[in-house]
């Protein structure tokens, strides 16, 4: 099978499931995962590799419907190849396809997706984005300036907030950034590897320590729900975890890319088919896949009329 023609015959049943309940307002999950690899195969790079620093990987970038965790597209490229760039030509295509009133409400993702181009690309298509940026030094000095403000307000969950716009060397525009922070609590300690060092952090004055987030969006709302929808971000792991420890795509092995890449669209589709079939049998909370398996794969059921209604 010719890889681009498997890739597209996949492809359409991944979205064949997901693409009837896109009618209601939702928001697409981007972001990208390494899969560890022992062998000899195509496209084993050494790359970003945080839980196995040295081992060759491939990286996975998914498009993932929030919420319900239902996959829309995969892409699977050489282990080096984890930077946002190498997904945002599938993200694009993602959108594309889907027709006009299904598409996200909401494009969402890490400090990787929060590079120009890749907002570019969505302006241009008139969608709506939420990023996290990287704390570069344009914006830490941006965080010095703004940091005595007396305009912070309540983001939630411990957060302060504040609204601003920045427009950051290789930007082609300003755009709306919300500053979040956080004080820290309890002791601080460093440790100098090298010199196996090891102290805590004491001031003679009283000192409030804090950690920072900088998120840049186009949305309108206000400050306490674009902290909250990034928050939410949170659930977009989950999935990478039933997907490699109890999906598979942690467990199989192929020499090329071709197949990998099928292999790991396979896995994505029979996820989506569980994951609705565990939702109609229990619509009030999602099942995950280690207790709902062992406890949904014998039964049977069949709908039935009686006395005109349906059981």
């Amino acid at each position: 099978m010719d890889d681009a023609a498997g890739q597209s015959w996949m492809r359409r049943h991944l979205e064949a499931p997901v693409l009837p309940l896109l009618d209601a307002p939702w928001i697409l999950d981007v972001d990208v995962t390494v899969k560890p690899l022992y062998g000899h195969q195509e496209g084993a790079v050494l790359g970003y590799n945080p839980h196995k620093p040295g081992r060759p990987s491939h990286a996975y970038h998914s498009y993932m419907m929030a919420g319900l965790r239902l996959a829309l597209d995969l892409a699977v490229e050489p282990g080096n190849e984890t930077h946002a760039k190498y997904g945002r030509p599938q993200l694009a295509q993602v959108l594309d396809r889907l027709p006009a009133g299904k598409r996200p409400r909401l494009v969402r993702g890490d400090c990787g997706y929060g590079a120009d181009a890749v907002m570019r690309d969505l302006e241009t298509r008139s969608q709506s984005y939420l990023f996290k940026l990287r704390l570069t030094k344009n914006v830490r000095r941006y965080i010095e300036k703004v940091f005595f403000g007396d305009d912070w307000r309540d983001a939630g969950q411990g957060w302060e907030g504040r609204d601003g716009e920045i427009t950051l060397s290789g930007w082609q525009q300003a755009r709306r950034v919300v500053l979040l922070r956080r004080p820290l609590k309890g002791d601080v300690m460093l440790a100098d590897d090298s010199q196996q060092v090891l102290a805590f952090v004491e001031s003679q004055v009283p000192a409030q320590r804090y950690e920072y987030a900088v998120l840049v969006t186009d949305l309108p709302y206000e400050l306490l729900s674009i902290a909250q929808l990034y928050r939410d971000r949170g659930d977009a792991e989950n999935p990478f975890d039933e997907l490699k420890n109890q999906w598979g795509w942690g467990g199989y092995t192929t020499h090329d890319l071709k197949r990998c890449r099928i292999a790991a669209m396979g896995v994505g589709l029979i996820y989506n088919w569980w994951s609705l079939f565990v939702r109609l049998a229990n619509p009030q909370a999602r099942l995950e896949a280690i207790t709902s398996r062992p406890l949904l794969l014998c039964a049977v059921g069949r709908r039935i009329e009686h006395a005109g209604h349906q059981q």
